[in-house]
């Protein structure tokens, strides 16, 4: 890791990535699909800078590499689709679905989590490690602990969105689709697409076309979770 820590004056500062999140939520509908997801990540990129500045992650800068290209990959497909083009596949459902009457801000929030650790955080692991002159395995432990305040996005979303007790009953749709998705099933996946990518750099058209099949499966996904349910 001393190596990556070294070289890490390439990466963007976390407040520049916070502040474009900010001016985002400012300027959607608090109900609109994006909205709904960027307040929670907002909030758990706030904690990631946080635990930055508290010194709870030893190699801080590698951190700070990792929470910026990560950031960067959903605040780049918000500017592709808001500039009137197509984002990845993998964020276009979310951007599809976000006015629909009968999407509920649970889903919304899920989808965003689906298609931005589900695609981006490989993307992101590998941006780091080129930025950084590194090994994914470099950056194993900051992923890690990345990984475990993105359980915190998934816990503050159901504390933040979920119907109460008396809403949410084993016959409402949504139960079955909050039990289609697995956030650590998801994370688990980034870090295994991370290393193929890795080991597949040298040979760019095969890289290409797994980049492009795990942007369709998880876009795939998201349009399953906003499935428009009655109310």
């Amino acid at each position: 890791m001393a190596h990556c820590e070294h070289v890490l004056t390439a990466a963007g500062p976390v407040d520049t990535v916070l502040a474009r999140m900010r001016s985002l939520g400012a300027a959607l509908p608090a109900g609109d699909g994006v909205a709904v997801f960027n307040r929670v990540y907002l909030a758990v990129t706030e904690a990631v800078d946080r635990h930055i500045d508290a010194g709870r992650f030893p190699a801080a800068r590698a951190a700070t590499a990792l929470d910026v290209r990560f950031a960067e990959r959903y605040l780049d497909a918000v500017g592709t689709a808001a500039a009137g083009h197509r984002p990845p596949a993998c964020w276009r459902p979310l951007f599809q679905f976000r006015r629909h009457p009968g999407v509920r801000p649970l889903q919304f929030a899920l989808a965003g989590v689906n298609a931005h650790i589900g695609h981006d955080l490989a993307l992101a692991v590998v941006d780091t490690c080129r930025t950084l002159g590194c090994e994914p395995v470099d950056l194993e432990d900051e992923f890690d602990r990345v990984g475990d305040l993105l359980v915190s996005l998934e816990e503050r979303i159901r504390e933040d969105l979920m119907p109460g007790p008396d809403l949410l009953q084993i016959a409402d749709p949504l139960t079955h689709l909050l039990g289609s998705w697995s956030l650590e099933r998801a994370r688990e996946a980034a870090w295994a697409a991370a290393r193929a990518l890795w080991a597949l750099r040298a040979l760019p058209d095969v890289a290409g076309e797994f980049t492009e099949r795990l942007d369709t499966a998880v876009g795939f996904a998201g349009r399953m979770l906003l499935t428009p349910l009655p109310r």
